[in-house]
C-alpha cells in the first residue's frame, strides 16, 4: 500500500516509533447482497476495501474514496458497524503503527468493479455463502455489516 505523503513527513521526524493512525473500512454490499471485496497487492489476500484518511477528511468521505479508487465502485455510507482499535503492527522497513478502525456499511450506487489503482490485484462480487477466504479483520466486518445492531465497540476497560 502507498504511505501518504502526510505519513512520510511525518515519519522524517519520527523515525519508527508507534504511531495512531486513524483507519477506515467500507464493507460495500450491492442490491442482490453481493459483498465487494479486492484482493490486496501487498498480501495477495482478499479483504474489504480500507485506507486512511487524508488530513481534514471525514470518515464517510473516506470510505467513498478508497471505494472508488481501489474500485471504481460509487457507494454511499449507510451506518457505522464497527469501532476497534488494531493491535500494533510492525512493518518490514521497522515503522510501528496501531490503527483505530471505524468500519461502515456501504451500499453501491453505480460504476463497474475493477481494479482501479495499483493498491489491488483484483476485485470482485462475491456471495455472503461464497466469499474466499479471508481474514477474521474482513469476516468481523461483513457479519455485523449483515447484522441489524448497534455500532460494535470494545467494552471499556476497568482500568
Amino acid at each position: 500500500m502507498a504511505t501518504p505523503d502526510f505519513i512520510r513527513e511525518i515519519r522524517a521526524t519520527a523515525g519508527h516509533q508507534l504511531l495512531l493512525l486513524p483507519g477506515v473500512s467500507a464493507v460495500v454490499l450491492d442490491d442482490a447482497g453481493q459483498v465487494l471485496l479486492g484482493r490486496r497487492a501487498d498480501t495477495g489476500k482478499w479483504s474489504i476495501i480500507g485506507g486512511i484518511p487524508e488530513p481534514g477528511e471525514q470518515p464517510a468521505d473516506t470510505a467513498v474514496r478508497e471505494v472508488y479508487e481501489e474500485t471504481a465502485v460509487r457507494c454511499v455510507p449507510e451506518r457505522v458497524i464497527l469501532v476497534q482499535a488494531l493491535k500494533e503492527i510492525e512493518y518490514p522497513n521497522g515503522d510501528h503503527c496501531q490503527f483505530m478502525d471505524i468500519s461502515m456499511l456501504c451500499r453501491a450506487t453505480g460504476g463497474r468493479a475493477r481494479v482501479n489503482d495499483d493498491e489491488s490485484l483484483d476485485v470482485g462480487w462475491f456471495a455472503v455463502d461464497a466469499l474466499p477466504e479471508l481474514a477474521e479483520f474482513a469476516l468481523t466486518r461483513i457479519k455485523q455489516a449483515l447484522a441489524v445492531e448497534p455500532t460494535w465497540f470494545a467494552p471499556a476497560s476497568t482500568r
